[in-house]
């Protein structure tokens, strides 16, 4: 079943590959000033709010969002 999803992800003019695992148009990017660090960890720590999965980003325990909040989080993080 998993495998007939992951061939159906995959987009048809892809020939070098029978199953799609990566989102697509998901590209690293460098990240080259401490503002766009900052832009790019308050994306990350927004996420499971805009899904509606918690109401505050410290509230998702695989985030860092709880150690930029002054809180414990699962593993410690030097924040800045």
């Amino acid at each position: 079943m998993l495998l007939k999803l992951l061939c159906f992800a995959k987009l048809a003019h892809k020939q070098d590959r029978e199953y799609q695992i990566w989102q697509k148009g998901v590209h690293a990017e460098l990240i080259f000033s401490e503002a766009m660090m900052r832009d790019k960890l308050d994306y990350i720590h927004a996420n499971p709010v805009k899904r509606g999965y918690v109401n505050l980003p410290e509230h998702w325990r695989y985030l860092s969002a709880s150690s930029y909040a002054g809180q414990l989080g699962l593993m410690e993080i030097d924040v800045w």
